[in-house]
């Protein structure tokens, strides 16, 4: 069996788009712990709690709201916003114990971030930002798709987009994505890798050629930003072939969360700056983008299987096309080797950061910017 990537507990993950946090209450799992997440009725704030009551262990996300209290189904445990259990079944003393973990959250560019690493290391303005999915400017669509995998095969996937000629076949791969070289740049420091593909004369996928009606064949430009561990851009243009103008812009982003060893949250979004009213324009990419994200699970869904089943000594071989990923690779194993504290449901709640409230500790709204 191939090793699992190691987590990098003191990170930002996307926990969720923002649309689907609100008054239900919403579980996930984030690198092997589960939260619960939910908004408070009072300013909307984001909050995020270990989905676990102390009590008897009942998930708090299978129970219900009183206010911005969590009232745990199974015995009434309740909870307010910071963790702490503020009433129990049977007795006025409640238990000094009685607590779960309250996660950092916050809320930018219409994602919502979950810190699970040590709380005192929390930093906002460290969130890598992704400010096209809120611009006014730009129409996005958008999904989530879990995949069966370790979350290093997604990124390994999305770093090398040379599988779109074969993976992607007509969808949005051409035969020129696979013979181009591409160039690799990585900054250890900011824990960020870039790799880029520049094809002065390609053709024409059906996923541009259907949504921007160019007829012939294209200039077609993919930049590759990845911020380890989660966000992942791909700046995409394209132009009629030997012309400046017009050029068609795509911001595609994945958002990598490992949910669990050998599970990840495949979080994607496609935001463009043409035919930005056009619901047909609009329907046919989330429909498309949909059927190649489906692609990709089914293909990685596989390709863990494999490697599963792989007897041991197997050696990996890698090519030029593999330079970004190897990058990747490095530098998630630099970040899931500095060392980490959990949460601890028995500290205080985290301090007030950036204008929040102490009840979340750190919550920060961004815009396009």
């Amino acid at each position: 069996m191939t090793p699992m990537t190691e987590f990098a507990r003191n990170q930002w993950y996307v926990a969720a788009f923002a649309d689907e946090v609100g008054r239900d209450l919403l579980a996930r799992t984030l690198l092997g712990e589960p939260v619960v997440l939910y908004r408070t009725e009072a300013d909307g704030r984001v909050v995020a709690l270990a989905d676990r009551c102390v009590h008897r262990r009942f998930p708090l996300s299978a129970s219900s709201l009183d206010g911005d209290r969590v009232v745990c189904g199974y015995h009434g445990f309740t909870y307010d916003t910071t963790g702490t259990c503020v009433a129990v079944p049977g007795q006025a003393r409640v238990p000094r114990t009685a607590r779960v973990a309250a996660y950092p959250a916050v809320e930018q560019d219409t994602l919502v971030w979950v810190w699970i690493g040590d709380p005192e290391r929390a930093d906002p303005l460290a969130i890598p930002r992704a400010p096209h999915l809120a611009d006014p400017g730009m129409t996005t669509v958008r999904g989530m798709e879990p995949i069966d995998c370790d979350y290093g095969l997604l990124v390994d996937n999305l770093m090398d987009l040379s599988h779109e000629t074969y993976l992607h076949g007509g969808y949005i791969g051409t035969p020129e994505v696979a013979e181009t070289p591409i160039t690799t740049e990585v900054d250890e420091a900011a824990a960020v890798v870039r790799v880029s593909r520049h094809m002065p004369d390609a053709e024409c996928p059906p996923f541009y050629a259907r949504s921007t009606g160019i007829a012939g064949r294209i200039t077609r430009r993919q930049d590759i930003e990845y911020h380890a561990p989660c966000l992942y851009l791909l700046h995409s243009a394209i132009t009629p072939v030997h012309q400046e103008q017009p050029v068609f812009r795509t911001e595609i982003t994945y958002a990598i969360t490992p949910a669990a060893p050998g599970k990840v949250y495949d979080f994607w979004a496609v935001s463009r700056d043409f035919a930005v009213d056009d619901a047909e324009v609009t329907d046919f990419l989330r429909d498309f983008n949909h059927q190649v994200v489906m692609q990709d699970v089914d293909a990685l869904n596989l390709l863990q299987r494999a490697l599963d089943d792989e007897p041991p000594g197997y050696q990996e071989l890698s090519i030029n096309i593999d330079a970004g990923g190897l990058a990747a690779r490095r530098v998630l194993a630099a970040l899931a080797a500095e060392p980490h504290r959990a949460p601890d449901p028995a500290d205080a709640a985290p301090a007030a950061h950036d204008g929040a409230s102490p009840a979340q500790g750190v919550h920060a709204t961004g815009n396009a910017g």
